[in-house]
């Protein structure tokens, strides 16, 4: 039986996608935070990640993969869920039982969906298209103003600003239950808790942060 055919198997394999994300998110974030202090470092961070083939031939369809399959199982079993219920209640008081943003995961999953379908055409498209396509000559100082120059438009960090706020609320619920659903339930849930909710305060900040620095520099 495979780890997706029972609906617990989908909720333990939504959390372990869920939780290989936050690391991807948090490495993403390092190395984005690093061009407020030094282009120079970025670009070369940079044009490691994006020539090493290991992460470029390995990691990175691992990831996509990863992307995909996070948001396949959250809608399947958001589906299932609206199925499942075969009563229905004349009043339902969901904030009784359940916070606003656990009742809603699937809408500000669907907000984050959307974002990184933006970010992919702002830049994973485009490196893309300079690599395999028009196969263009190395530049390894290309990339710090190829970021800087997508956050010159304010309506765009507008939408980068308004989806990492649904980042915010998407991890604030997601991070922790993650760790219940891989059965993760003893002393250390208190603080696991708190730093999933430091976390998902922390990192989109921080990403608002950036748009905001660099958007402000490019005027």
């Amino acid at each position: 039986m495979s780890l997706t055919s029972s609906t617990i198997g989908r909720k333990v394999a939504m959390a372990l996608s869920g939780l290989f994300l936050v690391v991807f998110l948090t490495q993403h974030f390092t190395i984005n935070f690093i061009s407020v202090f030094s282009a120079k470092t970025f670009n070369e961070i940079s044009h490691f990640m994006g020539n090493n083939p290991l992460v470029q031939f390995v990691l990175q369809p691992i990831l996509i993969f990863g992307v995909v399959f996070h948001f396949t199982m959250g809608f399947v079993l958001e589906i299932q869920n609206r199925k499942s219920r075969a009563v229905q209640y004349v009043k339902y008081k969901g904030s009784a039982n359940a916070s606003w943003v656990s009742r809603n995961m699937i809408w500000s999953g669907a907000v984050v969906l959307s974002f990184l379908g933006l970010h992919f055409y702002d830049f994973w498209f485009p490196e893309m298209n300079y690599k395999y396509i028009e196969v263009l000559p190395l530049d390894p100082a290309r990339y710090y103003e190829e970021m800087t120059h997508k956050f010159h438009d304010f309506l765009r960090v507008g939408l980068y600003i308004i989806s990492f706020i649904f980042l915010a609320l998407h991890l604030n619920h997601g991070f922790a239950s993650s760790f219940q659903s891989v059965g993760v339930n003893n002393k250390y849930s208190s603080s696991i808790k708190k730093f999933a909710i430091a976390f998902s305060v922390i990192i989109p900040v921080g990403f608002i942060f950036i748009a905001l620095f660099h958007h402000i520099n490019s005027l």
